[in-house]
């Protein structure tokens, strides 16, 4: 691969007069006249440009060799493997994009009367009553948008039931030390106050740190389970008892469901409210802004706080559209990215309950097959069986001044995306792997080798990991820089 003109813009491959194209002559005659007598062809000049619009010229060739060449930078699960912990980057079957783009979904009209719109609600609603048998809820709404948007909305639902209660000082939410970064920020968003409670060595929650927190002025305790280090809360029984023993509400973060699937529901665990991740559990497209979906499901006795509209179905099987003046109102424009929702409903109908239960347990022995075979060479702060990720502090080896943003760059260099590194914040050098369900042994130990490799490579030859990456078209931009005066425009001249 030609590297220079691999890393090039398109601007810089400009030249004078280069053409990729040629219009036909025009067959309107420059002498036609308007009927205020002006030349009918011509655009008036308060609509002209007063000079040329800057496009680079270039011939077809170099247009479609630049745009081919700059989708390689592009990394997905489609081009390799994506072990990026607490996202579950897993593979999106093509025959999800198939039914998500069947013309009667792709070319439907947000605002098609619900008479007109039979098989989509139909669409929705099948999903909805599956996430409620998969999370054990009463029912679900799937119009957040994202996992934060779900969040948020779980929440505001658990805010309604405390203030239709007369409960208005419940405005404290818990959060474990090691919760997803959007767990607090949510809280905040909602108007709520983060109360940040201690885990324990073996990275559960502290249940007599968690004590003395609980009192009437608490509205919820948000948790993932299993937790951001990949470990099963064990204590989940106990906490949810003394959570509602308190008067508040269980929140569960759906971010790590896979691992879960078919084998715990959260609302046995004692949840009150919780939403999934479609782009996550439910293999829909995941990165890059977005396309997401983030439903929300609450238990018996929260259905009617959910957002308008929802969809219900009438005493002639037909389905409507609702809207409860108890509800929190609209928190979408419509019912959702309903292409995300027709993509994870082929997803779970494709598979079925069998193959589902299946995908959990892959992706916990597939975790723990990696962590087993890396942990004589990085350091596994807790020991111990994991679901379907884990947490190395770094190297094993701290001697090397090898860290664990070291390793990340030079994982690049043998076509591999990073694990999430340095989070969660409980560790120094945390290094975050999630495989899923979807990689190969044969991936698996190719990615175990390289790991080795590496390792190996920060013991003997340091300075190759230190100054990696060696093959990438950008190798060390300054991270800084490149945030506080962003380069956003191309100057011609």
């Amino acid at each position: 691969m030609n590297r220079e003109l691999y890393g090039k813009l398109v601007f810089e491959l400009s030249r004078p007069g280069r053409r990729g194209y040629r219009l036909p002559q025009s067959h309107i005659s420059s002498d036609l006249v308007d009927g205020k007598g002006e030349r009918a062809c011509e655009i008036p000049n308060g609509l002209l440009r007063s000079q040329p619009l800057s496009l680079p010229e270039c011939d077809e060739l170099t247009v479609v060799r630049h745009y081919n060449n700059m989708s390689t930078n592009n990394f997905g699960v489609d081009t390799g493997f994506y072990p990026l912990g607490s996202c579950t980057m897993k593979y999106n079957p093509k025959i999800n994009e198939e039914v998500a783009g069947h013309r009667g979904f792709a070319s439907a009209h947000p605002s098609t009367p619900v008479y007109a719109s039979q098989g989509r609600l139909r669409l929705y609603r099948t999903l909805e009553r599956a996430l409620s048998e998969i999370g054990g809820m009463a029912e679900f709404t799937l119009n957040p948008f994202a996992g934060a948007h779900g969040e948020l909305t779980g929440l505001m639902v658990i805010r309604a039931y405390h203030d239709s209660r007369g409960d208005a000082r419940r405005r404290k939410v818990i959060v474990p030390d090691s919760a997803h970064g959007t767990n607090p920020a949510s809280a905040a968003v909602a108007g709520l106050e983060v109360v940040e409670v201690k885990s324990l060595p073996d990275g559960t929650v502290d249940l007599e740190a968690l004590r003395p927190l609980l009192d009437d002025t608490v509205a919820a305790m948000m948790m993932t389970n299993p937790n951001t280090l990949g470990i099963f809360e064990h204590g989940i029984p106990e906490i949810a008892r003394m959570v509602h023993e308190a008067g508040a509400l269980m929140y569960y973060d759906g971010a790590n469901l896979n691992p879960m699937l078919g084998v715990a529901r959260p609302g046995d665990m004692g949840f009150d409210v919780m939403h999934i991740n479609l782009h996550k559990t439910f293999s829909t497209p995941h990165g890059g802004g977005g396309p997401g979906s983030g439903p929300v499901g609450v238990r018996a006795g929260l259905e009617r706080f959910l957002p308008s509209p929802r969809v219900v179905e009438c005493p002639d099987g037909t389905l409507t559209l609702e809207y409860s003046p108890e509800a929190l109102g609209s928190i979408s424009a419509t019912l959702g990215n309903f292409a995300v929702q027709a993509r994870a409903l082929a997803y779970i109908l494709s598979l079925g309950s069998e193959g589902l239960m299946e995908a959990g347990s892959l992706a916990t022995l597939n975790a723990n097959y990696v962590k087993e075979a890396l942990k004589d060479d990085y350091l596994l702060p807790i020991e111990g069986l994991c679901k379907h990720e884990f947490v190395f502090d770094g190297l094993a080896d701290k001697s090397t001044g090898v860290t664990t943003l070291h390793v990340a760059k030079r994982l690049l260099d043998h076509g591999y995306h990073a694990p999430t590194i340095y989070f969660p914040l409980l560790f120094h050098e945390s290094l975050m792997i999630e495989p899923t369900e979807t990689e190969s042994k044969e991936t698996l130990d190719e990615f175990i080798a390289v790991m080795r490799d590496i390792a190996c490579e920060a013991r003997e030859t340091p300075e190759v990991v230190l100054s990696a990456p060696h093959n990438t078209p950008i190798t060390h931009p300054d991270d800084t820089e490149a945030a506080l005066n962003p380069r956003v425009t191309f100057d011609m001249c």
